[in-house]
């Protein structure tokens, strides 16, 4: 961990625990700050505020109390999940306290560099790729951010030798100050979150944070099919690195000749990617881009994309059966992510698609059903989903209670060829804890027809 002095002795109030809470406030407390914890839950039900209450850190639980903000704290780090609009961090913004995320502390403790990933859509996959084929060029990569591990515990172990490859969120990249990765990559933008961010426009300026304090030693790499991300790179002091699926940019990643290439280099043949989608190119793209600008050898890549199934529950390769093959999309939550898995497949498509909505309608799927043959639907939204599949021509259209029968009922009507895709287009709450719940059920229910 670097020797910084910059919180020594410095009152802190950490809002929110779970996972980035606790190890923000253990790194704070080893740092020699002031620090108080405040969390909702009660302290009863609260085994990680009584640990932290074990190493002597003060402990608020059960409510987050206005009047916290008269104890003199000198920062607040803010757990992602909490919006602004919170009345105690909006009152710590009206009193000029700066309010942080712990990747602004782990930024700052971290002897590693920083290859940042943020994006709508495929920052998980993009962030994945870039870790695997460092690792496989022996590159000591280490991954953390909003993929799982908490940043500030990985950066407080890093080396200089390693390269901390981070995926971030917006609500993430809200809280930064200094943060500066030596590469960023913006995978896409499009409407998401506004539920949290009062505006498109304010959710694209959090994106665009993450190249912020970047100079010219550093590298932005951009999506140069998307106006919203190239009016980002108009914006940035870094070294420009376009990618595009359409267009030849000689400084960035590119198609050409049916291979992806990286500044006029030959990289690997599209042919002999395994991961599937047309969006995924886009991913891949900009992978290559971030792990050539570290020096990657050709043959890293083409091991890894020749191998790379997918990352769980995002249009992972699950099995094929009797030729019929199997994919889990439970991380399409939306209809965007859904027309995204549905477009990546040439092949006749059985749809399983249901869950909880969020009050829309499935209308914009209808021009991503055209190779769709059948549709198995479940869930609070069936109904809305069999409208718009009887309305875009499919005649097969069936409604069963959960995932675990939509599988054995997509198999009875499919045949050899045929992909059979869980896309659900919805959240899972209405009968799952979660998405991975949900895809994990899918898989269990493939393997059982074996």
């Amino acid at each position: 961990m670097k020797e910084t002095t910059s919180y020594l002795r410095k009152k802190i109030l950490v809002l929110g625990l779970a996972k980035s809470g606790v190890t923000a406030a253990s790194i704070l407390h080893k740092l020699g700050a002031f620090v108080t914890v405040n969390d909702m839950k009660p302290l009863s039900e609260n085994p990680e505020a009584q640990g932290l209450l074990e190493q002597g850190i003060k402990v608020v639980c059960g409510s987050h109390p206005i009047e916290l903000l008269d104890e003199g704290f000198e920062l607040i780090v803010k757990n992602p999940g909490i919006p602004y609009r919170n009345p105690l961090v909006k009152g710590a913004i009206e009193r000029g306290i700066p309010v942080i995320t712990e990747v602004e502390l782990a930024y700052q403790v971290s002897e590693a560099p920083f290859v940042a990933i943020t994006g709508t859509n495929g920052k998980t996959t993009t962030t994945t790729l870039i870790f695997e084929i460092l690792k496989e060029d022996g590159k000591l990569p280490l991954i953390a951010g909003n993929i799982g591990t908490v940043a500030s515990g990985v950066a407080e172990n890093a080396t200089s030798d390693e390269t901390i490859v981070i995926e971030l969120s917006s609500f993430q990249l809200m809280g930064i100050e200094m943060f500066k990765p030596e590469i960023a990559v913006v995978t896409n933008i499009y409407d998401a979150h506004l539920d949290y961010h009062d505006s498109k426009q304010e959710y694209i300026e959090a994106k665009a944070a993450v190249m912020k304090n970047q100079i010219g030693s550093d590298y932005f790499i951009y999506n140069a099919n998307q106006e919203e991300t190239m009016n980002m790179a108009k914006n940035s002091m870094a070294e420009l690195v376009p990618f595009s699926t359409t267009t030849k940019h000689e400084n960035g990643a590119y198609i050409e000749d049916n291979a992806v290439y990286f500044r006029k280099e030959r990289v690997v043949n599209v042919s002999d990617i395994r991961l599937p989608g047309k969006h995924n190119l886009e991913n891949i793209l900009a992978a290559v881009a971030a792990v050539k600008l570290k020096n990657v050898k050709n043959e890293a890549i083409q091991h890894v994309l020749s191998t790379f199934q997918g990352v769980t529950h995002r249009t992972q390769y699950v099995a094929t059966i009797e030729g019929r093959m199997f994919y889990n999309d439970s991380k399409a939550t939306n209809i965007l992510a859904a027309s995204m898995a549905l477009s990546s497949f040439d092949n006749p498509v059985v749809l399983l698609a249901g869950g909880l909505d969020r009050g829309n309608e499935f209308d914009e799927l209808k021009p991503y059903l055209k190779h769709v043959k059948a549709v198995i639907t479940f869930g609070e939204a069936a109904a809305k989903i069999e409208r718009v599949a009887r309305e875009a021509g499919i005649s097969i259209v069936k409604r069963v209670d959960n995932v675990e029968k939509a599988v054995p009922a997509a198999y009875e009507i499919s045949e050899a060829g045929d992909c059979i895709l869980l896309s659900p287009a919805c959240a899972s709450w209405d009968q799952y804890k979660s998405f991975e719940v949900r895809g994990d059920m899918f898989m269990e229910a493939v393997h059982k027809l074996k």
